[in-house]
């Protein structure tokens, strides 16, 4: 039996000393494994695909190309590509602007070692890197960020058309920041049948991850503001 390939990580802040940090932190993982450095946008959306790394922790304050338009580009070149955005606050609108354009969750930059790491492998295994709750509170800071109403007279189209019932009822409590155990203790389902029903919400809807899940139904109003 091999050991699995580690996760390759490509650290992005204009800062020489976070990225150090950074590097130190994952150096000492045997399963995490950093593949470059960017000190801005620019570099960045190079590497990405010069290194085609399976995680980058993007910084949003850059010189040259700030992280937000960074990410937009390097998710429109590689649309599997998933990015930890690297915040200051955690609800900032830098980090929900990394999040629209394309990112997996973000971190705080003065999480602990273990809440980086995690974060790291659980963006890479295609979860996200934010609470569903977390994610919520962001979108409701800044729904009048989001894309208005469809107008009146306009054509009605079910975006949810493609789902089952329990299916459509799976996307609107992960949009109202529910966990999969309280999914499953609301509908009274297993947690290994809610990641189930989760992943066909996620592949029917072309969706990335939770994150984008509660983006698309607030983008939809499936859920109040």
């Amino acid at each position: 039996m091999t050991d699995a390939a580690p996760i390759r990580v490509l650290l992005v802040d204009d800062q020489a000393l976070v990225r150090l940090g950074f590097r130190m932190v994952l150096d000492a993982e045997p399963d995490l494994s950093v593949v470059g450095e960017a000190a801005d946008g620019v570099a960045a959306v190079r590497l990405a695909v010069e290194t085609r790394p399976d995680v980058i922790l993007m910084d949003v304050r850059m010189p040259n190309l700030d992280g937000i338009e960074a990410t937009r580009r390097i998710v429109a070149a590689n649309p599997a590509a998933r990015i930890i955005i690297l915040t200051t606050f955690d609800l900032d609108e830098y980090a929900f602007g990394g999040l629209r354009a394309g990112a997996s969750g973000f971190l705080l930059k003065d999480a602990r070692p273990a809440e980086l790491t995690s974060a790291i492998r659980a963006v890479a295994a295609g979860d996200a890197a934010v609470s569903g709750r977390v994610t919520r509170s962001m979108l409701e800071l800044f729904a009048d960020r989001l894309p208005a109403s469809a107008p009146v007279g306009a054509p009605v189209v079910d975006p949810t058309a493609a789902l089952t019932p329990r299916e459509r009822e799976i996307l609107l409590a992960i949009a109202q920041g529910l966990s999969n155990g309280e999914i499953g203790e609301k509908f009274y389902l297993t947690e290994s049948t809610v990641k189930t029903h989760v992943g066909r919400v996620l592949a029917k809807l072309h969706l990335r991850d939770r994150v984008h899940a509660v983006i698309f139904a607030y983008d939809h109003g499936l859920v109040d503001r």
